[in-house]
């Protein structure tokens, strides 16, 4: 599959991202709502996406929630095989935990250049109905970190070889 154009809609997204939060950093409030600043900044308005997040989502935790977000998605986005529930769940859980609302206005706003995004993940539930589920099952949560915990160790010994997209194969003269 040729998703190199898809790949780059993508990783122009993640560079919008780093931007908005550089503004709405340089606003130096950090305790605002991001909807306040979005209101009040202009030089905010042309990153629609920041429309999806929860009104009570300050500068502060923007930062924190979209470093945490699209961390991965350099390395994911370079992958010969591109891992597309990887690269959403990674925003749906981080950036829209708990506002379902927010993730489709989200959804709808990649789907306009990227058709796929997030079209293999299941409906994102209310915040009331997780932390209700993460209390009455917390054996689930200490899989959840030791299948994590496993990941991360396997990838720890990969080889650094580099083959396919975007490193040409041995011998070619592309």
């Amino acid at each position: 599959m040729d998703d190199r154009f898809d790949r780059r809609e993508l990783l122009l997204h993640v560079g919008d991202v780093l931007e908005a939060l550089s503004r709405v950093a340089g606003t130096g409030r950090p305790d605002a709502s991001v909807a306040q600043l979005f209101k009040d900044e202009k030089s905010l308005h042309g990153f629609a996406f920041l429309r999806g997040l929860a009104p009570t989502i300050n500068a502060a935790e923007f930062g924190k929630r979209a470093a945490s977000a699209y961390s991965r998605w350099p390395k994911e986005l370079l992958e010969e095989e591109l891992n597309r529930d990887a690269l959403a769940s990674s925003v749906q859980h981080d950036l829209f935990g708990g506002n379902p609302e927010g993730w489709k206005v989200y959804v709808a706003h990649i789907r306009q250049n990227v058709k796929w995004f997030a079209s293999g993940l299941p409906e994102m539930q209310s915040q009331e109905v997780t932390q209700k589920t993460l209390h009455d099952t917390p054996e689930s949560v200490d899989s959840a970190e030791k299948s994590t915990d496993a990941a991360a160790t396997s990838e720890w010994g990969a080889s650094d070889e580099k083959r396919g997209w975007p490193w040409p194969q041995p011998g070619s003269t592309s």
